[in-house]
């Protein structure tokens, strides 16, 4: 009987792993450009920094980590976020102590156990940027530039940039203790997880999407109203430094973050691309959190964005690999020599295919069609003989001949579309 993955933890094949790779290698190059160095980190970390750092009374701490005991009798939990698990490597490594400002990347696995649904999966992966060490509003901007920029260079201008500002230590429980009291008189209203939280976390029912929720909080009290004169002061130096940057944003008051480490700046990049509205990057401050995972009092802000959700947006855009070359021959000889011109060619650094069993030549160039061939080289006892073959490239159906030496080939697979069409024009 055959044994299937499971549900959940999906597999990524080939046909799509180019669109996860081309989102990588952008990130990459994008945080590069703003000087962030990548981290990683392990998959299994203690149970007690999750529970520390995103909060006891959180949906993910309650119900969703997959967290078990080790034979060492020790609770771990493989991470359902990135954010604790960088946090937890700057501190144990003391990076603060070679440069007083951390720019940091990550990307990789996570766990939760949710119910999947389309972008989201048991097994999900993110990219994200955490940056310790810096107060000024004006890297809160620069954060949200890059990760806009980011999404420009994947070509995608629909994710909208949306902000706002939770408040910070002292006045943020002043606003909770209102919202409280403003959904207590409300809460046969709201649904049962919005009701389980709200003595413990109320300011998820603002955010909840379920439409007595909404309709309930429609008059709730905002955030932005009940901000400190320090919160307000950074939120509004935020929005002039993103204004000076030339990105452009939106504010949601009723935006707020599921983790407790979250203070003052929270975002979210939005869009109707995959049905419903939904994020597909979020993140925010979190000033405390470095202190009270017992590291030095430093502040921080990061993002986190979901790949699947990414690729998604990327719909049936074609980012795989295509071979530079491929050799179809006829006969036993021929196919020898395809073999060793192959392997030198690919030492030489091009992306080569060739048939392997000796099919018709009509069904080797249907392969080569098949992968996207940029150029195909057809050798037989004929070009043997005379040491030459004639190279074609294939988007323009334009040809040469070129000598059957690896370095001449590779001149003319370097020249690409342009050398065809000039040897097509001579002719």
């Amino acid at each position: 009987m055959a044994i299937n993955g499971i549900k959940g933890f999906n597999d990524i094949l080939p046909g799509e792993v180019g669109k996860w790779r081309h989102v990588e290698d952008t990130a990459r190059r994008v945080f590069g450009i703003y000087g962030f160095s990548e981290i990683r980190v392990p998959v299994l970390e203690k149970t007690e920094l999750f529970a520390r750092s995103i909060g006891d009374a959180t949906d993910i701490v309650e119900k969703e980590m997959y967290s078990f005991t080790d034979k060492g009798g020790n609770g771990v939990t493989l991470r359902p976020e990135g954010t604790a698990g960088v946090i937890r490597s700057f501190i144990e490594h003391k990076l603060h102590v070679a440069d007083s400002v951390a720019k940091l990347y990550y990307m990789g696995p996570m766990f939760r156990y949710e119910r999947p649904q389309k972008g989201r999966y048991r097994q999900f992966h993110q990219i994200g940027v955490e940056v310790a060490g810096v107060t000024d509003p004006k890297i809160d901007a620069q954060v949200l530039t890059m990760l806009c920029q980011f999404f420009a260079e994947l070509g995608l201008t629909e994710p909208r940039l949306q902000i706002n500002s939770l408040g910070c230590h002292e006045c943020r429980p002043a606003y909770r203790e209102k919202l409280k009291d403003f959904l207590q008189a409300r809460l046969e209203d709201l649904c049962d997880d919005c009701r389980r939280r709200y003595l413990t976390n109320p300011l998820r029912a603002l955010d909840c999407k379920a439409a007595g929720c909404r309709e309930a909080t429609a008059a709730a009290p905002s955030v932005l109203d009940h901000l400190c004169p320090g919160c307000e002061d950074h939120f509004s130096r935020t929005r002039a430094y993103l204004e000076a940057a030339g990105t452009e944003y939106e504010i949601n008051p009723r935006m707020v973050r599921g983790l407790d480490y979250y203070t003052r700046t929270t975002f979210e990049l939005v869009t109707g691309m995959l049905g419903s509205q939904s994020a597909v990057a979020a993140g925010g401050r979190y000033d405390r959190l470095i202190e009270e995972l017992g590291g030095p009092p430093l502040p921080g802000i990061g993002f986190a964005m979901g790949v699947e959700r990414v690729v998604l947006l990327l719909g049936d855009a074609d980012f795989g690999v295509r071979p530079d070359l491929f050799i179809a021959f006829h006969g036993e000889a021929a196919g020898n020599e395809a073999f060793r011109l192959m392997c030198r060619l690919q030492r030489l650094g091009a992306s080569v295919e060739m048939d392997y069993e000796g099919k018709s030549l009509k069904s080797q160039m249907r392969r080569a069609d098949k992968l996207g061939a940029r150029h195909t080289l057809i050798l037989g006892e004929e070009e043997m003989a005379k040491g030459v073959a004639a190279i074609k490239v294939m988007d323009s159906g334009a040809q040469q001949e070129v000598e059957l030496d690896a370095d001449r080939i590779m001149t003319v697979l370097a020249s690409g579309t342009a050398a065809g069409e000039a040897g097509e024009e001579k002719r």
